[in-house]
């Protein structure tokens, strides 16, 4: 079997490695030759991920086609998806690419958020500050990421910034919320209908950016069983097949959900070294219509990221009961993820400590 992954950075990489361990060959589409996913895949396509010629070529050199981020034409999808497999489709890209869109399908499949409001112009975030007041999230309804495209305010001294932001592109006004933690759902979902799901990580941020993801996570058998219930009909309902990722805030012993990502996570690395299959493995399974499996943690695992500011020190990095991935990215700039590091059978002050010898504060 020939997998085309549309999208060379790790998480290409990453599908890569499981898609050779089963035997599969690997086609990649990406706009860089020295992308991750080059030093994995049989064959690579150059390209910027708009061109709907090479991602035909793509598909038709490919058995399945998937993808492994959200930011590709969705049309183009769209129109492929009649004639080759790509078992996803385009559903998913068309949801997750604008918040507005992603929150609504959340609240028809019965999942909570907080209150939001669509903002077009600065007329409407006037109005919509009136509604939710302050503090309140602006966020940009496509191309964010990692705090990216988004602005909090707290009072009229925000606003002039604020208003920027809305000039020209469509945002959506969030209410603000002190929730009490971060987890995330990852489920797979196969042609078949049937669905399974990992062990939800919490996650840590520093600078919105995800720092760490801790498992076993602290919170109860309640809100462990109520997430992964709602994350099960979402999926369900939503018809979605595939790898989906969602992050949810907890408060109270409930869930709020967040964003959705049709793709590996981030904070599904750990599943590397904790569970007996991976989110990449899961992920194969459910495109190629194999029976997937619910997974339990193997031991207690923690996942930390890497970033270009951390890249001279961590070559020296060394530890017991640790494993280092580096992605292969030639450019380690501030900020951007180059590899992580995961910790099995350490506690969260174990791990800080050890890293704080290798990382900035």
């Amino acid at each position: 079997m020939i997998v085309g992954i549309i999208g060379g950075g790790q998480l290409g990489q990453m599908l890569a490695i499981s898609a050779k361990k089963k035997g599969f060959d690997v086609i990649c589409l990406d706009p860089y030759e020295k992308c991750p996913c080059s030093s994995v895949a049989d064959e690579m396509i150059i390209s910027e991920f708009d061109n709907f010629e090479k991602i035909k070529e793509l598909c038709e050199k490919s058995d399945v086609v998937t993808y492994e981020f959200e930011n590709i034409p969705f049309q183009i999808i769209k129109t492929l998806e009649e004639d080759f497999n790509i078992p996803q489709g385009h559903r998913p890209l068309y949801i997750s690419q604008h918040r507005f869109r992603e929150k609504s399908a959340a609240n028809k499949c019965g999942l909570k958020t907080v209150t939001y409001r669509l903002v077009k112009n600065k007329e409407d975030l006037i109005d919509a500050l009136f509604d939710l007041g302050y503090p309140c999230l602006l966020k940009t309804c496509s191309f964010g990421y990692d705090g990216k495209g988004q602005k909090k305010i707290n009072d009229d001294s925000d606003l002039s910034s604020a208003l920027k932001l809305v000039e020209g592109t469509e945002c959506i006004l969030e209410g603000f919320m002190d929730f009490e933690a971060e987890i995330s759902v990852i489920a797979v979902r196969n042609i078949n209908g049937e669905i399974a799901i990992l062990p939800a990580p919490e996650n840590h941020h520093v600078n919105n950016i995800l720092h760490m993801s801790v498992l076993p996570n602290t919170q109860s058998e309640l809100v462990n069983t109520l997430a992964a219930s709602e994350v099960r009909a979402f999926i369900q309902k939503m018809d979605f097949v595939g790898i989906i990722t969602v992050e949810l805030f907890v408060k109270n012993n409930k869930v709020y959900f967040n964003e959705m990502a049709p793709r590996p996570h981030n904070s599904g690395h750990y599943s590397i070294e904790g569970c007996e299959l991976n989110q990449f493995d899961l992920a194969l399974d459910s495109i190629t219509n194999q029976k997937v499996d619910y997974q339990d943690l193997l031991q207690p695992t923690i996942m930390v990221n890497i970033l270009g500011q951390h890249m001279k020190k961590i070559k020296h990095f060394k530890s017991s009961d640790a494993f280092l991935h580096l992605y292969g990215k030639t450019d380690p700039k501030i900020n951007r993820k180059m590899g992580h590091i995961t910790f099995i059978n350490k506690t969260k002050e174990e791990v800080k400590k050890i890293m704080k010898e290798y990382l900035e504060d």
